[in-house]
């Protein structure tokens, strides 16, 4: 049995087709006609475009328009001055196309990889996949047809990238199984689209397993069996058909209202990273968005987007939801997000430093813009402004009184927007949360962000493995954290919600309920999913089992009582 990362949910049983790696050295030698290398180079672009927008064009057809805009991305990146440009520079240089299309595409693979930002981080597989991509045109490399293996099919590979994913037919492929690669990858989120089960970051997964090995690929539980025993594959097929159900019955809560089963009704939100999403959460059935990361205007950016770039697409976003929340994030940079025009000081510990709303407050031009784009797009929607990172009451005040400000401003010069707008804070660390009951007096909201409340109260950080034993949702102080948010937003009457993973989680579910949150805010692909989990507990059934949990002194104990408590 192998462990990896759960990407998408399903049981998969086949053959494996194990997709080797092409040979892409080349010489390096300087060029000598630097024209001709670039007339190389501008077909070899010009190539790939094609062939992607063609993929691209597939997958619309096949799958979505939101997952063909994974594809489309990266025609958008090639295009950039800042990356095609580069490597133009780089062959008047005397270098050859080869050699400039690796070293621009690494420079950004480095900068994007460093960031823990998964949204960040997907960008460096982006161009990762773009590099390999223009190198196999450049070195007239034939690639693998994966359109054609043949049905019951496992498809194993060191890497399988988002241009790799869009030649998959459905109908042949029951598994995938890579060595790199996690949840929110663009690979795992098609592999999703295609509802194929898929396991990421298997360690060295390519060298133990032999084309037309048989295996089986657990989606959900993130395990992978190669030549399984009869009596496991007999239990796995059985599971199969299981889950089979259970995904058709999960189309019976779409159109309905979230609610549990004694009539308590949460909001069910979703989380989004760019306009478009929001189509992706009316798609989804979602009732609202509960985190729009506004960073990725920014990081997608060269320059500082303008006001008016800003405000387009807020206002997008506000247009699409409608009468539908749409709770926008501030700029949430510093940490793991460096973007090189702000100009941002190295600091030793970055993820203690000068980040997020403190960021925004020492830079108010920055600041100020992005508030005013904001406050311009809440008059074609339901817009809320999220503050991150808030460790301290003078940060909301003064966040508040800029805010204020502006709507002078606006006033002054007819501008229309929501005059009620609300303002909340993002509580992700234990000072947020030792003192929420002050923040709820002056909050009009709170959001639980449980990525960073986790990590900053077990005082872990989540990419070091040595230490990621710790990293837990379900350690007692965090789990009395969240309680005592809860309760501190309704001590005050605000409305309490959760954008971070534990919100989808069908163990952290009824605590949550039991707690009393308001609105949970998921990955719009898995909202009937948590809405099926919500309807099968009551409020004395979550309490039962809160207090248990809450009397319990170790992750191991607590765990254990939620999974036996798990409701099939």
């Amino acid at each position: 049995m192998f462990s990896g990362i759960s990407a998408s949910h399903g049981i998969g049983i086949g053959s494996i087709c194990v997709i080797e790696e092409h040979d892409l050295h080349y010489d390096t030698a300087k060029i000598e006609d630097v024209a001709a290398e670039k007339k190389r180079f501008e077909d070899a672009v010009e190539q790939f475009k094609k062939e992607t927008a063609e993929m691209a064009e597939d997958i619309r057809k096949r799958i979505g328009p939101k997952e063909a805009e994974i594809l489309e991305s990266h025609l958008l990146m090639i295009d950039d001055p800042t990356m095609s440009g580069e490597m133009q520079k780089l062959i008047e240089a005397g270098q050859c196309s080869e050699s400039a299309v690796e070293a621009v595409c690494d420079m950004f693979i480095g900068m994007f990889s460093q960031m823990e930002d998964e949204f960040m981080q997907q960008r460096a597989a982006d161009i990762k996949d773009i590099k390999v991509s223009l190198l196999k045109i450049l070195l007239a490399v034939e690639d693998v047809d994966i359109s054609k293996v043949p049905p019951g099919t496992i498809l194993v590979a060191k890497d399988l990238t988002p241009s790799m994913t869009s030649q998959i037919r459905k109908e042949n492929v029951a598994g995938i199984i890579t060595e790199v690669g996690g949840k929110t990858s663009h690979s795992a989120i098609l592999a999703r689209a295609l509802e194929i089960p898929a396991v990421l970051s298997v360690p060295k997964i390519t060298e133990v397993v032999k084309n037309k090995d048989t295996a089986i690929v657990d989606g959900t539980e993130g395990i992978v069996y190669i030549k399984p025993e009869g009596d496991i594959l007999s239990q796995y097929i059985i599971k199969r058909e299981d889950f089979i159900k259970k995904q058709a019955e999960l189309k019976d809560f779409f159109g309905k209202e979230t609610t549990t089963a004694d009539g308590i009704k949460p909001e069910l939100f979703c989380n989004i990273g760019t306009p478009k999403d929001a189509r992706k959460v009316i798609e989804c059935d979602g009732e609202g968005v509960g985190l729009f990361r506004s960073e990725f205007l920014f990081m997608d950016n060269a320059v500082m987007p303008t006001e008016e770039e800003q405000f387009n697409a807020y206002k997008e976003a506000a247009e699409i939801m409608g009468k539908k929340a749409l709770i926008i994030r501030t700029l949430d940079i510093g940490g793991d997000k460096d973007i090189p025009y702000l100009h941002m000081k190295k600091e030793e510990n970055p993820f203690l430093g000068y980040r997020a709303v403190r960021y925004c407050l020492g830079n108010q031009e920055v600041f100020r813009t992005q508030l005013c784009a904001i406050l311009r797009a809440s008059a074609f929607g339901k817009v809320k402004i999220m503050l991150p990172l808030v460790s301290c009451v003078e940060e909301l005040r003064a966040a508040k009184e800029l805010i204020s400000e502006i709507k002078v401003d606006l006033e002054q010069n007819g501008m229309s927007y929501d005059r009620n707008i609300e303002v909340g804070c993002m509580i992700e660390t234990p000072s947020a949360s030792l003192i929420a009951d002050i923040l709820a007096k002056e909050s009009d909201f709170f959001s639980i962000g449980t990525n960073d409340l986790t990590q900053y109260t077990m005082t872990v950080d989540r990419g070091n493995a040595d230490v990621s034993y710790l990293y837990s949702t379900f350690h007692p102080s965090v789990l009395r954290s969240v309680k005592h948010i809860i309760d501190s937003g309704k001590a005050a009457g605000i409305p309490v919600g959760m954008c971070g993973e534990a919100a989808s989680d069908p163990l952290f579910i009824p605590l949550l309920l039991s707690f009393g949150l308001n609105e949970f805010s998921v990955n719009p692909a898995l909202v009937l999913a948590t809405r099926c989990v919500i309807s099968k507990w009551t409020k004395t059934e979550a309490d039962a089992l809160s207090e248990k949990v809450m009397s319990l002194s170790t992750e191991a104990e607590i765990v254990a009582v939620l999974k036996e408590a798990v409701k099939e």
